[in-house]
């Protein structure tokens, strides 16, 4: 549609109750012209988890695949051509949109998918960043909705990402909510990380939101033949890590080669000269997948899907 406004009624259960879940996914030109979305299979699936969580109706997962692609094929003039680094970034948001005022679902859900053409995050190579762990909020309840894509998520994390901002640091680092000693997620990103003895590592927690992204990495981690563990990681542990990474859909890493934790600065991969630049795992982590995404690897895994 070219209006880019929604017409809903004021008593809709998105506003009111918080219906409202999303997912975020992206679309890539090949060098042949083609273009080709990454894993919208498991966007569909993660959707559906989110929406059975809030009690919404799942849209089916062939049909979100389908829908993805026609937003994709009518929009396809507006996907970054192959070689400029960017892509096509697709916003799914299903949320209610049939009207109730008491605490009850709703009986009408609408989906929207949103494409937004973005460029290279980074032109000039993978760039470290800081990171503040923030031990006086919590991301999410261990029984609560932190494993889904819910909005109201990332409400929460609004507060505690302007005050570490504020204080110079991109990116904030979340501890379980219940012991406040073990490494759960970043603000927008999973916790990934090559331990001590070389394993890709990255939490076991009921609240973490499993990122395809991760999923990816742990896939292609374990093909190059590294050991793959989702584990609990103490907030203590950090300290012997050698490469430490926040990962999603916009950048697939971040590197992190700082967290400061209470009055303590930790130097990640202290060994190979503390805050320099991108571990060697990671970059080669990263390189793999854009790759992949932009048809310049072999996509053996099946995860691209042509539009």
């Amino acid at each position: 549609m070219a209006d880019p406004y929604v017409k809903v009624h004021i008593a809709n259960t998105g506003l009111h109750y918080g219906q409202a879940i999303f997912e975020g996914l992206k679309a890539f030109a090949w060098q042949d012209g083609s273009v080709h979305i990454f894993r919208p299979q498991e966007n569909a699936k993660r959707l559906r988890m989110s929406a059975e969580r809030l009690l919404m109706t799942p849209f089916p997962e062939d049909k979100f695949v389908e829908a993805v692609k026609r937003v994709v094929a009518d929009n396809a003039d507006f996907v970054p051509p192959f070689g400029t680094g960017g892509s096509m970034y697709i916003r799914p948001l299903l949320f209610g949109s049939g009207a109730r005022i008491g605490l009850n679902p709703a009986d009408e859900y609408t989906l929207l998918i949103l494409p937004i053409p973005v460029g290279d995050y980074y032109k000039g190579g993978l760039s470290p960043v800081s990171a503040l762990v923030i031990d006086d909020f919590d991301r999410a309840a261990p029984r609560g909705v932190g494993h889904v894509k819910v909005a109201g998520n990332y409400a929460a994390d609004l507060l505690p990402n302007m005050l570490g901002k504020k204080k110079g640091f991109p990116i904030g680092l979340y501890l379980d909510a219940k012991t406040n000693s073990y490494v759960e997620e970043f603000s927008t990103s999973n916790f990934v990380a090559i331990d001590s003895k070389g394993a890709f590592v990255t939490p076991s927690s009921p609240t973490v939101l499993p990122s395809i992204t991760n999923k990816s990495l742990m896939e292609l981690a374990a093909d190059m033949g590294l050991e793959v563990n989702v584990r609990p990681i103490p907030i203590t542990e950090v300290k012997t890590l050698k490469e430490v990474a926040a990962c999603g859909t916009a950048v697939v890493v971040t590197p992190v080669n700082r967290i400061v934790y209470k009055d303590e600065v930790i130097k990640i991969g202290a060994e190979g000269g503390g805050e320099g630049g991108t571990g060697p795992i990671t970059a080669k982590l990263y390189a793999r997948v854009r790759a992949i995404q932009q048809g310049e690897e072999e996509d053996k895994f099946g995860w691209t899907v042509k539009v």
